[in-house]
C-alpha cells in the first residue's frame, strides 16, 4: 500500500454522504466551514441509492400494476396489463435514483463542499487517510469531523449472500421478476418489499421468527395489511426459524423450523431482511480514541459529540431509530454545534415512523398503552376513512386515524394511522405534538374539503366529544 505523502486540511470532514452526511456537510458549509465529504460508494448513501427511494419506486409501480388486475367500481375496464420489469428497473435506477444523486452532487458543489471518493479510516484524533484503489490514498487533517457511515444488512448463519440469496439491496436490483420469492424477516423493510413484489406478481412467502409480522406496531394497525397480503396471495409463516438454504435444480430449497418441526419451501430467490448493523468496525476509531459500545454504536451527547469533543457521530451509528429523517436532523445539529451554536441540541419531542406497506402505517408519539405506562391520564379517539369523502371518491376507504391526548390539557401526545397515503398525513400531527398543540387547536384550523386531512379534524372532534361525521 502506498500512503499519500501529503495531506489536505479542512475545518470539517464528513465521512459518509447519505441523508445524514450530505445534509451535515451542506449546513456546515452554509455556516462558514471549509468542508470535505468522503464517500466510498454512492453519493446519497444507502437511502437514496439502495433503500428509501428505490424501494418506494418499486412499491409505487406495484400499486399501479395491481390495480389493473381486478375490476373497478368506477366504470374503468383495463386490458390485460403487461409488466416490463426490466424497463421498470431502468426507470427506477436511471431516472429516479440518478436524478436525485445528481441533485445531491449539485447541492454539495453549489455549497462549495469538496467531494472525495474513497474509504476513510482514522490515523489519529485529528487525521485520517482515504484509500482510493488498492495502492493510492490521500491523508487529511481536520479540526472537526462528523461520522455518518450508516448501517448495513445483518447476515444470518447458513445464509451467505449470493446471486440468489439476497439482502435488501440485491432484492431491489433484480433483473427479472422472481416467480417464487421467500422473504426471511417480516419487519417493516421486509414487509414493504414483500408486498411490492406480491403486487408485481411474485408468489411471496414471508418467514418471521416472532409471533407476528410488523411486530413494532399495534395489532389493529397491522390487521389491514395482513388482509391485503392475503388478498394478493402472500403466505406469512410466523414463529418460523430459518435454518438453511440449498441451491437445487428446481430452485432454492429453504428449510425452516416451526414449533420444533422442520419444513421446507422452494423458491427462485430468497431475501434476508432481518435488521441492520452500524458501519463502525472499519474506521479505525481506536486510533482516534473514539469509544464504541458492545453493539458497535457510538455514544454521543445531545449535540452529537463523541467522547472526543471535536468528533461527532450521527444517524444509524448512534442510538435511536435508523431513519433517514433522524439522521438529517442530527446532521444539522452537529453542524450548528461545530459552528459555535452552544444552544444546538437534539431536542425533538417525537419522530414519525412510516411503513410503506399496502395500506401504509404511520405512527408518531405515544400509544395509549405507552402513555399509561408513563402514568398519564389520556383519551383516545378513532375515525375511520370509510367516513371520509375524499377516501370514498378515491375508492380507498381501508383504515383509520387514532389520536391520543392528555385528558386534562387536551394536548396531543400521539397518533397511529393506517390507510392509503397516511405517510402524507402524519407530518401534521408531528407538528402538533412538537408545538404542544391541543385537539382544540386542530379543530380550530380549517382544513380544505374534500381531503384525507379532514379526517385529522374529525378525529380531534371525537376527542373533544364533538364528533360530527361519526
Amino acid at each position: 500500500m502506498v500512503v499519500g505523502d501529503f495531506s489536505k486540511e479542512a475545518d470539517t470532514i464528513v465521512i459518509g454522504a447519505g441523508p445524514g452526511g450530505y445534509v451535515a456537510a451542506i449546513r456546515a458549509a452554509q455556516l462558514g466551514q471549509k468542508v470535505i465529504i468522503i464517500e466510498k460508494e454512492h453519493v446519497g448513501g444507502v437511502c437514496l441509492n439502495e433503500g428509501c427511494i428505490p424501494s418506494k419506486a418499486l412499491i409505487s409501480t406495484g400499486h399501479d400494476y395491481v390495480k389493473t388486475l381486478s375490476e373497478t367500481p368506477n366504470g374503468i375496464s383495463y386490458q390485460p396489463a403487461k409488466l416490463d420489469f426490466g424497463k421498470m428497473q431502468d426507470w427506477k435506477n436511471n431516472t429516479v435514483v440518478s436524478t436525485l444523486t445528481k441533485g445531491v452532487r449539485s447541492l454539495l458543489k453549489k455549497n462549495k463542499v469538496e467531494i472525495v471518493e474513497g474509504e476513510a479510516f482514522f490515523t489519529s484524533a485529528n487525521t485520517l487517510h482515504v484509500m482510493q484503489g488498492e495502492e493510492q490514498g490521500i491523508s487529511y487533517s481536520f479540526n472537526n469531523c462528523i461520522i455518518a457511515t450508516g448501517s448495513r444488512p445483518i447476515q444470518i448463519p447458513n445464509f451467505e449472500f449470493s446471486d440468489k440469496v439476497l439482502d435488501s439491496t440485491g432484492l431491489l436490483n433484480l433483473k427479472e421478476l422472481p416467480e417464487r420469492l421467500v422473504m426471511v424477516g417480516g419487519g417493516y423493510i421486509g414487509m414493504e418489499l414483500a408486498l411490492a413484489y406480491a403486487n408485481l406478481g411474485s408468489k411471496v412467502t414471508v418467514l418471521e421468527g416472532m409471533t407476528s409480522v410488523l411486530n413494532a406496531f399495534e395489532k389493529d394497525l397491522v390487521k389491514p395489511v395482513l388482509n391485503y397480503a392475503k388478498k394478493v396471495g402472500m403466505e406469512i409463516i410466523t414463529n418460523a426459524k430459518a435454518k438453511s438454504v440449498q441451491d437445487q435444480d428446481a430452485g432454492l430449497k429453504v428449510v425452516y423450523e416451526v414449533e420444533g418441526q422442520e419444513q421446507s419451501i422452494e423458491a427462485d430467490m430468497l431475501a434476508v431482511v432481518v435488521g441492520r448493523r452500524p458501519n463502525t468496525d472499519n474506521l479505525s476509531l481506536e486510533l482516534a480514541g473514539v469509544k464504541v459500545d458492545e453493539r458497535g454504536f457510538i455514544p454521543v451527547d445531545q449535540q452529537g459529540k463523541t467522547n472526543q469533543a471535536h468528533i461527532y457521530a450521527i444517524g444509524d451509528i448512534v442510538a435511536g431509530p435508523a431513519l433517514a429523517h433522524k439522521a438529517s436532523y442530527e446532521g444539522k445539529v452537529a453542524a450548528a454545534a461545530i459552528a459555535g451554536d452552544a444552544g444546538a441540541a437534539v431536542d425533538y419531542q417525537v419522530i414519525p415512523t412510516v411503513c410503506y406497506t399496502s395500506p401504509e402505517i404511520a405512527v408518531v408519539g405515544l400509544t395509549e398503552a405507552q402513555a399509561k405506562e408513563k402514568g398519564m391520564a389520556v383519551k383516545k379517539a378513532t375515525f375511520h376513512f370509510a367516513g371520509n369523502g375524499r377516501a370514498l371518491s378515491k375508492n380507498e376507504t381501508e383504515g383509520f386515524i387514532r389520536l391520543i391526548s392528555e385528558k386534562e390539557s387536551k394536548r396531543i401526545v400521539g397518533a397511529q394511522m393506517v390507510g392509503q397515503e397516511v405517510a402524507e398525513l402524519i407530518g401534521e400531527v408531528t407538528l402538533a405534538i412538537e408545538n404542544l398543540m391541543t385537539a382544540e387547536d386542530i379543530v380550530l384550523t380549517i382544513h380544505n374539503h374534500p381531503s384525507l386531512g379532514e379526517a385529522i379534524t374529525d378525529t380531534s372532534e371525537v376527542l373533544l366529544g364533538q364528533g360530527i361525521h361519526q
